[in-house]
C-alpha cells in the first residue's frame, strides 16, 4: 500500500479539517492507479485548493530541463502553480491559505533526479511559512540497500542534486524528507525554523528494503518522458552520468532510452569486445539493432544487468568516462565550456574525480574512486539509518 492508500485507508485524518495544496505529477497514483490529486478531491472533511508541479510539468511531458508556466488545470480548474519556472521554490503567496502542502512523488532513487531536490524546496518554503508538510511515501525503484556512487560536493549543490548523498542513495522520498527534516545543516532555514517545522509521513505499508520495483505489483508510471519503465530507471543510475559530454549517448535512436549505448564512429561490435574487456560484475551486453529516423538500421548496444547482487550501479558510467578518452583522444573533457563543466559537475558531484578525468584521461584510476566511493556510500548508509521507515 502507498502512502496515498494508508492516507484513505485512514480516513484522511492526517489532512482532516485542512486546507491543502498538493506537489505531484502523473506517476503519484494509488495502486489501481487513480490519480492522488483525484483521492484527494474527494476526501471529506479537506479541500484541495491548489496543485505545485515538479519537472516535465503535471502532465510529465515537458523535456528536461524546460521551464514552464503557472496555468489553471483544465479537468480540475485548480491552480498549477510551476516549481520548474520562475520559481523553484514554492512562493509565500502561493502558499498563502494553506494548512498543509501534500508531496506524492516518485522517485526513482538516484540523487540527480530532481524530485528530490524540489522537495526539499518545498519543505523549506513550508517551514518558514508556517504550513505543514505531509509526504505521501513510494517505494525506491531500485531498492533500499544499494548505495553507490560519489557524494555530491557542497559545492555543487543546485536543482539536480540538493543533498550531500551517494548518488545512488538507497532511501524512500519519507525517509529523505525525515532526514532533511531531523538533521541540522541540511535545509537551508535557520535552526529555529528547521525545530518549529512541521512534518508529518505517511509510510507505505508492506515495503520491505529488498524490493524492487517488479517486486511491487504495481504498474510503472513513467516518471519522466524518457524514463518510461523500469529498465530506463537501472539504466539512468547506470549510464546517464557516462553520457555527460563524453560522446557516448544513451539510447539507439529513439529507443530504449538510458539501456542503449552508441559512440559515433565505434561499431557495436568493437564496443561490446572493449567493455566486455573491463570485466565489470553483474553486466553483459548484446547487440540491438533498430530503425533510425529515416527507417534505416542503427546499431547499438544494449547494456543487461546479469547479476543485481552483484550489480555496482554507477561503476559502467565512469568506466565509460575512461574509455571515451581513448575513443576520443587525448581527451573529450578538455573541450567542454564552462557551462558543460559546471552541469557534467552538478550531476556527477566530485571535485577530485573532476580534476582527476581532466588531467589523467584514459589513465584515469577509475578503481580507486570506485573503492573510496563504495566506502563512503556504505559509511552514509550506515549514518542514515537511524531514519529508516522499513527493514
Amino acid at each position: 500500500m502507498l502512502g496515498i492508500d494508508v492516507l484513505e485507508a485512514t480516513g484522511f485524518r492526517a489532512i482532516a479539517g485542512k486546507k491543502v495544496g498538493l506537489l505531484t505529477h502523473p506517476a503519484g497514483v494509488n495502486r489501481r492507479g487513480e490519480s492522488t490529486i483525484d483521492v484527494l478531491r474527494r476526501a471529506p472533511n479537506a479541500r484541495l485548493v491548489a496543485l505545485f508541479a515538479p519537472e516535465h510539468s503535471l502532465s510529465g511531458d515537458v523535456k528536461a530541463s524546460v521551464n514552464f508556466e503557472d496555468v489553471i488545470d483544465p479537468r480540475t480548474k485548480l491552480p498549477v502553480y510551476s516549481l520548474h519556472g520562475k520559481n523553484r521554490k514554492p512562493t509565500p503567496s502561493q502558499l498563502k491559505g494553506l494548512d498543509a502542502l501534500v508531496i506524492d512523488l516518485q522517485d526513482i532513487g538516484v540523487r540527480s533526479y530532481t524530485y528530490n531536490v524540489v522537495m526539499r524546496y518545498a519543505i523549506e518554503a513550508c517551514f518558514e511559512n508556517g504550513v505543514e508538510v505531509i509526504v505521501l511515501d513510494r517505494p525506491n525503484p531500485l531498492g533500499g540497500f544499494k548505495v553507490d556512487g560519489p557524494i555530491l560536493d557542497r559545492e555543487w549543490f543546485s536543482g539536480v542534486g540538493a543533498y550531500q548523498m551517494p548518488y545512488v542513495h538507497g532511501l524512500t522520498m519519507a525517509e529523505i524528507a525525515r532526514l532533511a527534516a531531523s538533521e541540522p545543516g541540511i535545509l537551508a532555514v535557520p535552526e529555529s525554523v528547521r525545530r518549529k517545522g512541521r512534518i508529518t509521513l505517511v509510510p507505505m505499508r508492506g515495503w520491505k528494503r529488498s524490493m524492487r520495483w517488479p517486486d511491487t505489483g504495481l504498474k510503472f508510471i513513467p516518471t519522466s518522458p524518457l524514463v518510461r519503465d523500469f529498465p530506463a530507471v537501472m539504466g539512468y543510475a547506470m549510464i546517464g552520468l557516462g553520457c555527460e559530454y563524453s560522446g557516448f549517448k544513451h539510447g539507439v535512436g529513439t529507443s530504449f532510452p538510458f539501456r542503449g549505448l552508441t559512440f559515433k564512429g565505434v561499431t557495436a561490435d568493437r564496443l561490446i569486445r572493449d567493455l566486455k574487456a573491463l570485466n565489470i560484475a553483474g553486466l553483459s551486453y548484446r547487440k540491438i539493432t533498430v530503425p533510425d529516423a529515416a527507417g534505416k538500421p542503427k546499431e547499438g548496444v544494449y547494456v543487461d544487468v546479469s547479476d543485481w547482487q552483484a550489480w555496482r550501479p554507477t561503476e559502467l558510467s565512469f568506466e565509460l568516462m575512461r574509455l571515451a578518452c581513448r575513443y576520443d583522444p587525448p581527451n573529450p573533457f578538455l573541450k567542454v565550456t564552462s557551462v558543460q563543466a559546471r552541469s557534467f559537475n552538478i550531476h556527477v558531484g566530485s571535485t577530485a574525480w573532476w580534476t582527476a578525468l581532466k588531467r589523467d584521461g584514459a589513465n584515469v584510476n577509475v578503481e580507486a574512486n570506485i573503492a573510496a566511493w563504495r566506502n563512503q556510500a556504505l559509511s552514509y548508509q550506515q549514518l542514515t539509518r537511524k531514519y529508516w521507515l522499513y527493514n
